[in-house]
């Protein structure tokens, strides 16, 4: 940006003869504008167009221009083809950042100076709100967000400093917060003028490459808490659609001055965002926003700001919140099925979908559309099985459209493995098991016992294919060698069925085994290729192994001879069946000492080996048979927290929804004995409400619709009051005796909960 911005003439005559607000879907760029203020904010968006019009020029195209698969742009995830003749989909992102570009920056214009402080601003304010006289106020606001200029003036910690680094934005951001802060109890004057302030402000032209005071000027607006007002979302719209046109260096610096806000702040932003988009979706008032389909970059716009924010979170060095806040509810009604297949049929091109920023989609979403995809292969695959009778002329079975799993409790792995490897084509039908000798038909309950009995069996420690770290309380995989990993592939399988038929296991792995069940997220067509070899780091060997990462992390951080007082080598070595093995972490790693200067290497080098190699037959033998049945477009969208939740459930207990969805047989809810049983239920500790809720339904975690998904039911049993309580695990039911008193059905059903490990399993 070269010298002072300048306004067409005749600008005020201009905007009595423009057309209508919304005569049409205005294009992406922005024309210069007049630093009077606006007659009425009802003229702003078609003194856009006809700026936009004068000056024939755009920003960058546009939102969906910058939509547009950018070769150089760099993604969270490395995604390979689905196959050599599919384009790849890859999620648009950015929570790896590209480089900070080197090129030269643009001259920046003179700054007049400003010299207000925090301190006097609020004594302005005092006084104002005090004497009612508020003529220093309103001068300051007029002036301060007249332009960008203005803008940068009033708020840059130096006027005239450059700093063109992420890591300091040069705004004072104390007094930009106490500004805003003060905003909100101004007349309405003064917070019109300011409307008026942006509206100029964003009108104007720019004459080449944005300057980094253009950026802190975007920085600071993005902030102004008016835009919680569907009144001023006309003024919010362009200001999104401006940021969101930005180049990719930009934004990179936006990413990295969005995460020095206070957490407070960066939640109230990420918030007004989400409540924008949802506004835009589902209008409280027909006719309180302008239609949809004349404003259909709104939400392309909102939504790629808010990737910004969801950058800045992911970069923190640890997150300002969790990821599920950044989560929009009211997707789960739309028609994400459809946004889906566009996603599916156009990649990150410039047909906007949500699923391009796949952060958006709450798990509840993301699920429904795997569930919904795999329906759609399950009916396929049903389809060609018939017609394949029909063609044939032969008798056609019913049974074709199912899995049939029929298994003996006595060899029930060895059957179960068997059954599943003769039916691997037809792992994406609906599935139905039964127990060889014994009657009833599956709907629903036989299944869930098949996967309980089946988990416990494979992860009991005797058996030998997973090692149980008590010091993290999770699972891992067993480093023997044998000549067949198939048992490993049948667990894979097993996670896989469970998220298509939607059956939540009792399973403890570590983050990182998901992490490493996403890499890559879809099978490669080259068999040859590695998978599940995630990027291992001393982080993720706590999850798994704390003990032995906090020694590494002294071996890191240690200050005398490494060399002499550790003599370690590049070789490391392990128990495998009862004989301890060694293995080089690198050629000739036995005669390499560990010193100072390569110790990062030695553990770099050990962590990978402990978490990649040493299991990699193992874990790549359980990632085909989980992909063997998820192999999903849809598998792109997750991040490993959401695998982890899709196979196990949410660890987020709620039992008052509980109650809330609670079915009773034999009881009604205003029995005594229920009324106890909630107010004691509701009262106990969250490791008691776990231990009801693994007692009831065979694991302590919710599924991810939530506690109205497990069908809970509170049955009554005509026994003694002196009975304990019983559970049926396959129907989530409990069973309640007619308890009198809430001390004896407290002191019953806790004894029941609290050693209930084992009960009628056999």
């Amino acid at each position: 940006m070269d010298g002072e911005h300048s306004a067409l003439s005749g600008v005020e005559r201009e905007r009595e003869r423009l057309p209508p607000i919304y005569n049409s879907s205005p294009p992406a760029g922005f024309g210069r504008g007049a630093k009077q203020p606006f007659p009425s904010l009802g003229t702003f968006i078609s003194t856009l167009s006809q700026r936009r019009d004068m000056a024939g020029r755009g920003l960058a195209g546009g939102i969906m221009g910058n939509l547009t698969c950018n070769p150089g742009l760099r993604h969270g995830r490395e995604l390979p083809p689905i196959c050599s003749d599919v384009r790849q989909k890859q999620r648009l992102s950015i929570d790896t950042l590209p480089p900070e570009v080197k090129a030269p920056f643009p001259s920046d214009p003179i700054i007049p100076l400003r010299t207000k402080t925090t301190k006097e601003f609020q004594e302005d304010m005092e006084r104002a709100l005090q004497s009612g006289d508020w003529r220093e106020v309103r001068g300051f606001y007029l002036t301060t967000f007249d332009s960008f200029i203005e803008i940068n003036a009033a708020f840059k910690r130096e006027a005239n400093g450059l700093f063109n680094t992420i890591e300091d934005s040069g705004v004072n951001t104390k007094f930009v917060n106490a500004v805003y802060d003060a905003l909100l109890n101004t007349p309405q004057d003064i917070q019109k003028s300011v409307l008026k302030g942006i509206i100029n402000s964003l009108l104007r032209e720019w004459k080449g490459p944005r300057t980094k005071d253009d950026l802190r000027a975007y920085f600071i607006l993005v902030q102004n808490p008016q835009y919680s007002s569907t009144s001023t979302y006309v003024i919010y719209a362009h200001l999104l659609r401006q940021i969101a046109a930005l180049s990719e260096a930009d934004h990179h610096f936006l990413v990295h001055w969005f995460k020095k806000l206070s957490a407070r702040r960066f939640r109230q932003l990420v918030e007004r965002l989400l409540q924008f988009i949802s506004t835009r979706l589902f209008p409280a008032e027909p006719d309180e926003l302008p239609p949809l389909s004349k404003c259909a970059w709104w939400i392309p716009s909102a939504t790629k700001v808010l990737s910004l924010f969801n950058a800045a979170n992911s970069v923190s060095s640890a997150p300002i919140m969790s990821f599920t806040d950044f989560y929009n509810i009211t997707l789960e009604h739309i028609d994400f099925m459809e946004d889906y297949r566009t996603w599916q049929n156009y990649g990150n091109s410039n047909r906007f979908s949500f699923c391009q920023f796949p952060f958006i989609l709450s798990t509840v979403v993301k699920k429904a559309i795997i569930q919904k995809d795999s329906e759609q292969q399950m009916i396929s695959q049903a389809r060609q099985s018939l017609v394949s009778k029909v063609s044939r002329r032969q008798r056609v079975d019913m049974n074709l459209l199912f899995l049939n799993i029929k298994v003996r409790r006595a060899q029930l792995l060895s059957d179960s493995l068997d059954e599943l490897t003769r039916k691997r084509c037809d792992l994406k039908k609906k599935l139905r098991v039964t127990f060889v000798g014994e009657a009833g038909l599956d709907m629903g309950g036989l299944t869930k016992e098949w996967f309980l009995l089946l988990v416990r069996q494979i992860f009991h420690t005797d058996y030998g294919m997973f090692t149980y770290m008590k010091d993290s309380r999770c699972h891992w995989f067993s480093s023997w060698k044998c000549d067949n990993y198939s048992e490993f592939q049948l667990v894979g399988t097993l996670m896989g069925l469970a998220v298509y038929n939607s059956i939540a296991l009792d399973i403890h792995f570590p983050l990182y085994c998901y992490r490493k069940l996403l890499t890559p997220p879809t099978v490669p067509c080259d068999q040859n290729a590695l998978v599940g070899m995630a990027n291992a780091t001393l982080d993720d060997l706590q999850q798994i192994m704390p003990e032995l990462a906090h020694g590494l992390g002294e071996l890191l951080s240690y200050e005398g001879n490494v060399e002499e007082d550790f003599y370690l080598t590049f070789q490391v070595f392990q128990e495998e069946m009862g004989m301890v093995k060694s293995y080089n972490l690198k050629p000739g790693g036995d005669k390499i000492p560990v010193t100072k200067q390569n110790r990062k290497e030695y553990v770099q080098l050990y962590v990978d080996f402990l978490l990649n190699k040493s299991i990699y037959k193992q874990f790549a033998a359980f990632y085909h048979g989980f992909h063997s049945v998820c192999a999903s477009d849809a598998l792109m969208l997750l991040r490993p927290e959401e695998v982890e939740m899709l196979v196990c459930g949410s660890p987020e207990l709620d039992m008052s929804a509980l109650q809330k969805a609670a079915q009773y047989e034999g009881y009604s809810k205003t029995d005594a004995t229920v009324r106890c049983f909630w107010d004691v239920v509701l009262a106990f500790p969250l490791e008691l409400q776990k231990k009801l809720l693994h007692f009831a339904t065979g694991s302590d975690r919710v599924p991810v619709g939530g506690m109205a998904d497990l069908n809970f039911k509170i049955a009554k049993i005509d026994v003694p009051t002196d009975w304990l309580p019983i559970s049926h695990t396959c129907f989530n039911q409990i069973c309640l005796p007619p308890y009198r008193t809430r001390k004896e059905l407290k002191q019953k059903l806790t004894i029941a909960i609290s050693n209930a490990e084992g009960f009628g399993l056999e």
